[in-house]
């Protein structure tokens, strides 16, 4: 079995957890954009969008650059590997047990049938 950095899982899960965050993902999947930028196309505070920066850039999805006076944000270099992995373990495991599901239920509709009832 596979064993996961917690914390890291933690971070990443937590920065996803917000649609600010992941519009802002987003956005740099685009293009590389200043905090300024960012902070005007989500139509909030410099200080609100520094602190979703923050927290993108504490889990390893954005990172940023300070040329002069302006604060350039980009994808990390860290994807979500691990995260995809993980819960694609559990999306197989649910997926599984809906084909259990299906067989229950086509076997309950086929005694329904055989007993004369639609």
């Amino acid at each position: 079995m596979v064993q996961y950095n917690q914390t890291q899982f933690d971070a990443s899960f937590g920065a996803l957890s917000d649609a600010t965050r992941r519009g802002v993902l987003k956005q740099l999947g685009r293009a590389d954009a200043s905090i300024t930028a960012l902070a005007e196309r989500f139509h909030m505070t410099l200080t609100g969008m520094r602190k979703h920066v923050g927290v993108l850039e504490q889990a390893g999805l954005v990172s940023t650059e300070k040329v002069g006076r302006v604060r350039t944000c980009k994808l990390g270099l860290r994807g979500l590997e691990e995260e995809a992995a993980w819960i694609e373990r559990y999306r197989q495991l649910w997926a599984a047990r809906f084909d259990e599901l299906d067989i229950v239920v086509e076997e309950l509709k086929r005694k329904e049938k055989a007993n004369g009832r639609k």
